[in-house]
């Protein structure tokens, strides 16, 4: 295992392991890779992955609707943020290491 990465594990059965499998290899993408598009995609808050999560919480009962609507519409404030100032990820971050250069006292 690499210096420095945690391994993920979870149960599925043995029915949903093959189809998965066969579907990964049709698409010819592996495991690990599969798994990386998604968590990247979730954890950077692409919305058809959250449009996804929203239903699955919804269908499961797994937070109320307002709980829901508040998180969609948190999601939806920091896309207007984003567009109406043409900021990423990446260019918030430099932009806070050039405030940290600049007052290093802050």
């Amino acid at each position: 295992m690499s210096e420095g990465k945690k391994k993920i594990i979870y149960y599925e059965y043995p029915k949903t392991h093959a189809d998965l499998k066969i579907r990964w290899q049709y698409d010819g993408l592996g495991q690990t890779e599969f798994y990386r598009i998604l968590s990247t995609s979730y954890l950077e808050k692409d919305q058809r992955i959250l449009d996804i999560i929203n239903e699955y919480k919804k269908e499961n009962k797994i937070q109320n609707e307002v709980k829901r609507k508040k998180t969609q519409k948190m999601y939806e404030k920091k896309r207007k943020m984003e567009s109406k100032f043409s900021l990423k990820e990446e260019e918030r971050e430099s932009i806070f290491d050039l405030l940290e250069k600049e007052h290093p006292d802050l």
